[in-house]
This record gives structure tokens, C-alpha cells and sequence, in this order.
């Protein structure tokens, strides 16, 4: 759970608004990097540490939250669309919270096969609940 960037949004002074954007981590790194740019201080390696991350979007925010006493919706982009995956730095996490299945929603891929072995879309469900 990271802090939603809301800069870019035209609907940012509406109360509907999410303030967080979910993910599911798939993979913890680090890297010894060593940077020959412009302002570069000497050739020692520098360890990076960096999540890869498979997105959440907010399914019908308008009317969750603690006043209406009803858990979030989520459910995974699209693993097709350009942004169902990106790299974040472990700093940027809120915190940690449990996603739970919508049971009743059932799986996305019905067959039990998913698209990609590395998401593990292959358990997927159609939505899911965020007990924050």
C-alpha cells in the first residue's frame, strides 16, 4: 500500500479520491550499482533495493471507507496494459495490509490458467476486499 500520487488528476479536490494504491509485491531485489554519469564521486558499488510490483485499481471508491463502514474493491489491471507492473522502492510503502478475495465474485480465470507463470494470475479473482 503506497500513497496515491493525485497531482496528475483532474478530480483531485473531490472527495471521492482514494488516497492509497495497492499492489502485490512479486519479488524483493537489490543491485550493486555503480554510476559513471555526471557527478559521479568514485567507482564504488552502491546496493539499490527495489520491489517488482503487479498493480491494484480501486473498483467503486465512492462509497467505502470507515464513515459507510464497507471495505475497499480492488481488483489486478490487466496485465496486458502498460502499467499492471512497475518497480518501487521499499521506502515509498505505507505499510502492509490483507487483501481478501470477494468469494462470491469468483476467479478470473475460471480454467485455473493464467496468462503469466511470473504474475501468478492463475489464482486470480474477479475482485478482491482491502482489510486495512
Amino acid at each position: 500500500m503506497v500513497l496515491a500520487d493525485h497531482t496528475n488528476n483532474c478530480d483531485s479536490t473531490s472527495d471521492q479520491v482514494h488516497p492509497f494504491i495497492y499492489a502485490r509485491v512479486l519479488g524483493i531485489y537489490h543491485a550493486n550499482v555503480i554510476y559513471v554519469g555526471p557527478g559521479m564521486l568514485d567507482y564504488q558499488p552502491h546496493r539499490i533495493e527495489f520491489l517488482w510490483v503487479r498493480w491494484y485499481q480501486n473498483v467503486g471508491v465512492e462509497h467505502t471507507g470507515w464513515n459507510s463502514r464497507k471495505l475497499n474493491h480492488i481488483q489486478f489491471l490487466l496485465s496486458s496494459t502498460g502499467d499492471a507492473f512497475d518497480f518501487i522502492d521499499p521506502s515509498d510503502i505505507v505499510r502492509n495490509c490483507h487483501i481478501v478475495p470477494a468469494f462470491a465474485g469468483g476467479k478470473h480465470y475460471r480454467d485455473g490458467k493464467g496468462l503469466s507463470h511470473l504474475a501468478r494470475d492463475s489464482s486470480d479473482w474477479v475482485e478482491y476486499y482491502v482489510n486495512r
